[in-house]
């Protein structure tokens, strides 16, 4: 069944990335569209294991069909690589970098907005119902 739930989410992210890639496209040679995808990937699937951890009574299939399924295929390492690959090929050297350095940083800087918005919300929710935080 975990396979299932994979495929499943694997199938929805596809399609969501492409039309991403279709709405966005790119902007001055970067690709907007990967930069989205990969940035917004690491907010959900930030939020997505803290609160699934503590807060959220998620199945296991479902967790992997959304983390791994959905995020999985919706963001895309490859696509990013060769983005600041062909950046660099066109003598676009700052620009490569600059890419690479927001991809990273950026991506790691909004997993952590994703987990501390999870975060929030717990301790928001333990204070509205009279518990305690976790």
């Amino acid at each position: 069944m975990a396979y299932l739930a994979v495929a499943i989410g694997g199938f929805f992210g596809a399609i969501l990335r492409y039309g991403v890639s279709e709405w966005l496209g790119t902007w001055n040679g970067l690709n907007i569209a990967t930069l989205f995808a990969n940035w917004s990937g690491c907010l959900v699937l930030g939020w997505l294991n803290t609160m699934s951890a503590v807060a959220l009574p998620i199945h296991a299939n479902f967790r992997l069909a959304i983390g791994t399924g959905l995020i999985g295929a919706f963001t895309t390492f490859s696509t990013f690589t060769i983005d600041a690959w062909k950046l660099y090929q066109n003598g676009q050297v700052l620009q490569s970098l600059g890419y690479v350095l927001l991809s990273v940083i950026g991506g790691l800087f909004i997993s952590y907005v994703g987990y501390r918005t999870a975060k929030f919300q717990m301790s928001w929710h333990a204070r509205r119902s009279g518990g305690m935080a976790r």
